[in-house]
């Protein structure tokens, strides 16, 4: 039998992993969205052929090793405190492209300050925000994103608005911002949902090149080790539950 060798070229590779993205296992839970998430990030940057000139900056959570994952420039910051230090981060180099790479229980609890005045002021940086509901590298708490009536760690009887107020819904307050141009919510349980999820993430960053303000592009995403589901019943949930209380799709392009 005649054996045929195929040698790789640019022009029949099909597909091929990132350079942007490093070799190294992600530490993340099986079935968790963090992962694609910073695949499709790494993806784009490479696309746009920015590396050399990009700076992340990630949080304290379950992305704080987000560094050992994208081939870039990165700044660790306190907790919270991701979009302050981007702030600093972009001023200094305005010539960088500058993004957050931030979880809810990072953004939405200990960081509402500092990221709304962010947005305000309009810097020229992409956030990029991982909404789960819950905080899932200390145990599976209670987050300014979790619904009425889910049961965490700190609400075991399900969150109640009277005793713990309602889900914080932080890209429908920060699209009305004028420093702010541009605001979606996407996922990635679904190969339909990463083309979209790619999509704003380009556009964020192009936004930020441009100079146009500040981008915010929310994920909504699961948490099956949180949650105490599986990888396909956390998708399945995720779908029926938080996606009903936060819609899939833009809020504001300018």
């Amino acid at each position: 039998m005649a054996e045929y060798i195929v040698e790789k070229t640019k022009e029949n590779l099909v597909y091929s992993k990132t350079p942007v993205l490093k070799d190294n296992v992600m530490h993340y839970c099986p079935g968790c969205s963090h992962g694609t998430i910073h695949k499709l990030i790494a993806e784009v940057i490479d696309e746009m052929g920015v590396q050399d000139k990009t700076i992340g900056v990630s949080p304290v959570g379950c992305s704080v090793f987000a560094y050992n994952y994208l081939h870039i420039d990165w700044i660790q910051a306190a907790h919270g405190r991701a979009a302050a230090v981007a702030t600093a981060a972009h001023r200094l180099y305005p010539e960088k492209l500058v993004f957050t790479y931030q979880g809810d229980g990072d953004l939405a609890a200990i960081g509402t300050a500092e990221s709304i005045h962010v947005c305000n002021r309009g810097e020229s940086i992409a956030v990029f925000y991982v909404n789960n509901a819950i905080y899932g590298m200390t145990g599976g708490q209670m987050s300014p994103n979790t619904l009425i009536g889910m049961k965490t760690a700190t609400c075991p009887y399900g969150r109640d608005p009277q005793l713990h107020g309602y889900p914080y819904k932080v890209a429908n307050f920060v699209c009305q911002l004028p420093g702010v141009c541009y605001v979606t919510r996407q996922s990635v349980h679904t190969p339909a949902a990463v083309r979209k999820a790619k999509k704003a993430i380009r556009k964020a960053l192009e936004n930020s090149l441009a100079g146009k303000g500040l981008s915010f592009v929310e994920f909504v995403a699961t948490c099956n080790s949180g949650w105490k589901m599986s990888p396909v019943q956390a998708n399945k949930w995720m779908e029926e539950n938080l996606v009903a209380e936060y819609p899939l799709g833009d809020i504001k392009d300018e």
